[in-house]
């Protein structure tokens, strides 16, 4: 192949991507289900195209290239991590850390603020167990009390939950999200965390103020009674603050699993086997996941082999023409796929890769580049009403997605201002 071919790429690489959205796409409009085709089976579908491109490369050469993008570093380090995160939200909710965090941020929160505080408590659940739908699921049916108790309506109240979830989700240490981000781009997660919170957090004060302005004219009482369990919020206390101070991960997570296990122990929520079982469990929920992480790292490897990645960086490279235009094409290509996916994680596992040589390219920062992936793949995954998140929240709420949808004021604002760093440069990082 010719230099100036090298350079352009070869558009027919990318047959197995197409492939994969078409499988995707199309079984979710034909059922009205984009959860009916498990992704992990349509990119084995799509691997079988990458294997029969190039017939001048035997069978056994093509194996060879997959296995060695499956096995990447980074790729290894994420399914671990991955791995062990679920285990620490299985011991950790095992144990009754998520009801007592829900319990203690409700006993603390003003009655006339509560669908603010909703939003609050949302964000720190999600930060704690770094996920979404686990928090809008946990959260959802306390929700539906607060408004049938008030009259406020209940997509306004569902709305700021979800709102707070992805604001949690995309901060989140543990989050399979900052995880994927982090691992894909080269970046420590502290120091991405401080920079994707900088960038969000007037997002989330304008979340705050615009819900505090559509509910101040209910009058609210609470008067149910809580029971704080203060012991078993902890292991969430010291897996934020034990990330801040840069522990590493494998680490951290190891020791959040052990701690949360010991004040099981203690409090009697756990017995040994119970607590066997939830790393079980745990460690089970994200088997899927790091399963998929493998074949896309496999598949993308052929089609970079092949020249796929060369012609997609070629079209990119050919309409960019300076630092800016590569963030923006950086945050519009995980937009994309998490529209086409309705998978923020896998939006960013696909695009991450993508997304890595475009930041070398224009020496965009590993930080910059990934805290992008992040806000933009959870910005599309708030709002789109056949994603997760929305359609869970819908579902135990009885409501309409597109009821909820006008009331997500965080991720439409976490857009707005992820668009506003992109044009004004916002952070400034140093090397």
């Amino acid at each position: 192949m010719m230099k100036s071919d090298q350079r352009k790429g070869n558009p027919w690489a990318l047959l197995p991507l197409g492939l994969f959205l078409i499988l995707f796409i199309g079984s979710g409009i034909m059922t009205g289900d984009f959860y009916s085709m498990p992704v992990l089976v349509a990119f084995l579908f799509s691997s079988i195209a990458a294997f029969v491109m190039n017939r001048q490369q035997s069978f056994h050469e093509k194996v060879g290239i997959f296995c060695k993008g499956a096995g990447q570093e980074s790729i290894m380090m994420m399914v671990m991590i991955f791995l062990l995160a679920g285990a620490f939200s299985g011991v950790a909710k095992a144990m009754g850390g998520v009801d007592a965090t829900v319990q203690l941020s409700l006993s603390l929160l003003p009655p006339h603020l509560v669908v603010v505080g909703l939003f609050i408590i949302a964000g720190f659940i999600s930060v704690s167990m770094g996920t979404s739908v686990g928090t809008i699921t946990a959260l959802t049916p306390v929700g539906l009390g607060v408004a049938q108790a008030t009259g406020i309506d209940v997509a306004l109240v569902v709305g700021a939950i979800v709102g707070g979830g992805m604001f949690g989700d995309n901060l989140s240490i543990i989050s399979d999200t900052t995880i994927a981000a982090v691992r894909t781009q080269g970046c420590e997660l502290r120091d991405k965390f401080k920079v994707n919170f900088l960038i969000v957090l007037p997002a989330a004060i304008l979340a705050l103020i615009i819900l505090l302005a559509l509910t101040s004219q209910y009058e609210v009482t609470l008067d149910a009674v809580y029971q704080i369990e203060w012991l078993k919020v902890v292991p969430y206390l010291c897996i934020l603050v034990g990330a801040l101070m840069g522990i590493n991960v494998f680490i951290l997570l190891g020791s959040g699993v052990a701690l949360a296990g010991v004040i099981g122990f203690m409090t009697h929520a756990l017995t040994l086997q119970q607590f066997i079982d939830a790393i079980s469990q745990g460690m089970a929920g994200m088997q899927e996941l790091a399963l998929l992480c493998l074949v896309v790292g496999g598949v993308l490897e052929l089609i970079k082999h092949h020249g796929g990645i060369d012609y997609l960086l070629y079209l990119i490279k050919s309409r960019v023409r300076s630092k800016k235009g590569a963030e923006f094409g950086i945050a519009t290509l995980v937009s994309v796929m998490d529209l086409a996916t309705a998978n923020n994680t896998i939006a960013i596992v696909m695009a991450g890769p993508l997304a890595k040589e475009i930041a070398e390219e224009y020496e965009i920062d590993p930080r910059r580049s990934a805290s992008l992936l992040d806000i933009f793949s959870s910005c599309w995954q708030g709002l789109i009403p056949y994603g997760a998140q929305i359609l869970g929240a819908a579902g135990l709420a009885a409501i309409s997605p597109m009821e909820i949808v006008k009331y997500v004021h965080y991720p439409m604002l976490m857009g707005v201002f992820g668009i506003l760093a992109i044009i004004f440069g916002f952070p400034k990082l140093k090397k």
